[in-house]
């Protein structure tokens, strides 16, 4: 059985271990890594690392891109692709991984990168499977600054209008966006009742407690409601280095200095 919160410290110092050297989004990564980790390793997922593009698998769509190293990272920990990928092709070398993801990479369903289209692309997806029986479901991840987009609730209509059960959205709710916290620019309160009133099932959980995680996954499964579910995922930003947490200036900062890197790496021990 898998150790979770291990496997999530794991994940988190392999991505300081690339981000310090080759640049990426720390900050957004770490805040949905227990999430991430919730639905690869939970058993619930279904997916073939050994056949990216088996028909009978659930599908994972990121749709904040720039949460992409914890994607990647984690993909490379389940044999989709070559850990020398991730090592030496990271946003380098001959750059089969880049700064966002890509749908030619191995387990990634669709590009991905600028904010707002994941919601919207996955209703289609999700849609033309119920049109064709399939008993699969459709998991996107999206960030919650990324949910002042209007297309997102233009998506988050129609899937409600297509009474679309096997589609769940996962809002990384951790209250800050690119630049500053969220509630300094723009609100999305009350958050929980905008989704109800969209036609959404709504779940509320804390974001870095598996037992509340797995549960939600399990349950996505399991309901009889013909609506959507959304679970909004309460996180904290930079989740699991001290320094990095709840501070918005780390959405583009990097670990620069060795003394960052291992303080960082101390505390993931």
């Amino acid at each position: 059985m898998t150790d979770y919160k291990k496997k999530s410290k794991e994940i988190r110092k392999k991505i300081v271990e690339i981000t310090s050297t080759c640049g990426g989004h720390i900050a957004s990564s770490f805040s949905y890594v227990d999430i991430l980790v919730a639905i690869y390793y939970g058993k619930i997922f279904k997916h073939k690392p050994e056949k990216p593009d088996w028909q009978g698998r659930d599908k994972f769509i990121l749709s904040k891109g720039h949460g992409e190293t914890a994607l990647f990272t984690v993909l490379s920990d389940l044999k989709y692709f070559p850990e020398t990928w991730l090592n030496e092709h990271y946003r380098r070398g001959n750059c089969y991984l880049g700064g966002h993801p890509d749908h030619k990479i191995p387990g990634v369903e669709i590009s991905s990168g600028a904010l707002g289209h994941g919601l919207g692309i996955a209703s289609g997806i999700a849609l033309a499977s119920k049109k064709e029986n399939k008993k699969n479901y459709h998991y996107v991840l999206m960030g919650d600054a990324e949910c002042t987009e209007g297309s997102v609730w233009e998506a988050s209509l129609f899937a409600a209008k297509h009474k679309l059960n096997n589609l769940i959205a996962i809002i990384d709710y951790n209250k800050i966006g690119s630049i500053d916290f969220i509630e300094n620019f723009t609100s999305i309160a009350p958050f929980k009742d905008k989704w109800e009133a969209f036609g959404w099932e709504v779940l509320e959980i804390d974001g870095h407690n598996f037992k509340e995680i797995i549960s939600a996954l399990k349950y996505s499964k399991k309901r009889k409601k013909s609506s959507p579910l959304a679970i909004i995922a309460h996180t904290i930003k930079g989740k699991g280095v001290s320094f990095i947490e709840n501070d918005p200036a780390w959405h583009v900062k990097k670990l620069s200095t060795t003394d960052e890197i291992n303080k960082a790496l101390f505390e993931l021990k």
